[in-house]
């Protein structure tokens, strides 16, 4: 469970009542495609033959662009979700960010979606005793990534979801 039972306006779209400018949604897509890509080789060394998670993170890049519908992205992102089903894993929780990232086109909030996974995939490919550091270091990571303008409002959600998102956000 990574949403609330209560949508934050902030990560709502202006034209469906909400506080969410279509800029910084497509800056919220952006980063969390960087967020899945960073693991997405966690996913690809275990399927190599597999494109799903790597289709996700390019369509919801070309829905930023205006390439793709909404609706393309969010299919890609199932489909790289599709991915993890029968996996365990560094590999499953790398084809879940992707497919997060993926669905963030659709819903906005599901950017902490593809940096929690992606988290979750670096703790679990951690060696044993170093999970909470490779954690760390890739939710560091991360927020390095976020753009300015929606930094705040980003490490704001971290801190009001944390708990649902399974606490990865401790950095």
């Amino acid at each position: 469970m990574i949403l609330p039972k209560d949508r934050d306006p902030r990560f709502i779209t202006i034209r469906r009542g909400g506080m969410l400018t279509d800029a910084d949604h497509h800056l919220l897509a952006s980063w969390a495609a960087a967020c899945a890509e960073h693991v997405l080789h966690l996913f690809e060394s275990a399927r190599p033959d597999d494109p799903r998670p790597r289709q996700a993170i390019e369509h919801v890049r070309a829905w930023v662009r205006g390439e793709v519908t909404m609706m393309e992205s969010r299919a890609a992102g199932g489909h790289a979700m599709g991915a993890a089903r029968d996996l365990r894993g560094p590999a499953r929780h790398a084809a879940y960010s992707a497919g997060q990232a993926g669905a963030v086109a659709h819903v906005a909030a599901h950017d902490l979606g593809a940096a929690a996974y992606a988290i979750k995939a670096v703790r679990a490919a951690a060696p044993e005793g170093a999970a909470e550091a490779a954690g760390r270091l890739e939710c560091r990571w991360q927020r390095d990534q976020l753009p300015e303008s929606i930094r705040a409002m980003v490490l704001d959600d971290q801190r009001i979801r944390n708990d649902i998102c399974w606490s990865v956000f401790d950095c």
